[in-house]
């Protein structure tokens, strides 16, 4: 893990780190073929501050769980789109200290490059660990993409400013498309075609689909 800053700051000082640790991103082909795949994702329940983060590890391809691991603890920064990162990237790095094994691969229930800043929360973990992260959101952040196959595999851009920032990605025949993005040491092509390689049938890859799974366990109070 890379300390990169306090996670103490106000908003408008969060909004120029943004700015500053953009320019640190190197998005580039994944030239591996990683052997473990994590998802990472957060629960909470309204009007809370109390969150329950996890990471889920999957062998890869075979997409087994190794390993699941997560936390109850409190968010310290507001709720404020844009900045999600500054809330929930702290209990993500506490989560990742206790892992036993350390994925190749991370992927988040968020944003990496298709956000306003160019710095979602993938961009900014990736720097922090130092390994490929993805992001793969289930709604937009920012941006717009004209038309879309309806079968699995299609892909159309994700536009921002007249720059592409990511993709729209179909996962499954007719059914709503996922927005993926590079967050850190690794690019588009490579997200999408490691996303539809974790299918497990659904239309959320298999990473993020059993972190998810995993911390809503954690806030019912139902363990690992």
């Amino acid at each position: 893990m890379t300390p990169l800053h306090s996670w103490n700051l106000s908003p408008r000082e969060a909004i120029a780190l943004q700015n500053e640790l953009r320019e640190r991103l190197q998005i580039q082909p994944l030239d591996f073929t990683p052997k473990t795949v994590a998802g990472a994702d957060i629960s909470f329940d309204k009007n809370s501050e109390t969150v329950w983060a996890g990471i889920v590890i999957l062998s890869f391809p075979q997409l087994e769980i190794i390993e699941e691991c997560g936390l109850e603890t409190g968010a310290k920064f507001p709720y404020i789109p844009g900045l999600l990162s500054f809330r929930e990237s702290p209990a993500y790095l506490e989560v990742w200290e206790k892992l036993r094994v350390k994925p190749d691969v991370l992927v988040l229930d968020g944003q990496g490059t298709a956000h306003p800043r160019g710095m979602g929360i993938a961009c900014h973990l990736g720097l922090w660990l130092q390994i490929p992260t993805i992001g793969c959101a289930k709604t937009l952040l920012c941006g717009r993409f004209g038309e879309l196959g309806e079968n699995r595999g299609e892909t159309a851009p994700l536009v921002y400013k007249k720059q592409q920032i990511g993709a729209a990605l179909r996962t499954k025949n007719r059914v709503n498309p996922v927005f993926v993005s590079p967050g850190h040491l690794c690019d588009l092509e490579s997200a999408k075609s490691l996303l539809l390689a974790c299918d497990g049938g659904y239309k959320i890859p298999e990473p993020t689909r059993r972190a998810h799974l995993f911390v809503n366990r954690l806030r019912l109070g139902q363990g690992v």
